[in-house]
């Protein structure tokens, strides 16, 4: 099968080299070429390609609102962002939006051409610099939920309740808190009982967890 291409890039030289790149790959077709993202939904009418590659910067309607608006309709061709920016915001919005790829323009052109067959069959494909960066993200954002969570749960306790927990969570013995805390080891005790039965946790070692994760101990 033929892919059919649309280029929507501002730069005429742009443009212009990819249109070389795909067209020899005996199984590529760029159909047309667009110099905004305006243009973008008038061209698929049109041409019918299978593929759209979509740049992110254009000077009216930009890269990601056109692929938002683009992705919405039914039988959307997929879109492969090719840019020279990979901020995070960049990519988590365009794969939100449903583009089935994201390239940066320094990616060697066997590999846009290998991303522009892959995106045609449904399969998506991110370079390897986004995908770690957007890994990084996910991972990032992971960590904030999981610190909002253990914060959350640890509102349940009252103030000694916590000061206590914080030292446990420091690898502190009893003795070590009492002296700390300037509280008796029994005292420490009853403290640490109550923090365990209130978060509904078996041990010390999972106080030591939760408080890590909340982030109440010192890097």
């Amino acid at each position: 099968m033929t892919v059919d291409v649309l280029i929507v890039d501002d730069d005429p030289l742009v443009r212009t080299g990819l249109t070389m790149m795909l067209g020899g790959a005996p199984d590529i077709r760029v159909v047309a070429e667009a110099g905004d993202g305006a243009e973008v939904l008038a061209l698929v009418d049109r041409h019918r390609p299978h593929v759209v590659l979509m740049d992110i910067r254009m000077p009216t309607v930009d890269g990601l609102t056109a692929t938002e608006a683009l992705r919405k309709r039914r039988d959307a061709p997929e879109v492969l962002v090719l840019t020279t920016f990979d901020a995070d915001r960049h990519v988590l919005r365009a794969l939100r939006a449903g583009a089935a790829g994201f390239l940066l323009k320094d990616t060697p052109p066997a590999q846009i051409v290998a991303a522009v067959r892959q995106v045609a069959e449904g399969t998506p494909v991110l370079s390897p610099v986004v995908m770690k960066r957007l890994v990084a993200r996910v991972a990032a954002t992971e960590t904030e939920t999981r610190g909002t969570r253990a914060a959350t749960r640890l509102a349940v306790l009252n103030d000694r309740e916590r000061a206590v927990a914080v030292e446990v969570g420091k690898g502190r013995s009893n003795a070590e808190i009492g002296t700390a805390l300037h509280l008796s080891v029994p005292t420490v005790k009853t403290h640490v009982s109550s923090a365990l039965t209130k978060l509904d946790l078996n041990n010390r070692v999972q106080i030591a967890i939760l408080v890590h994760d909340a982030g109440l101990l010192p890097d």
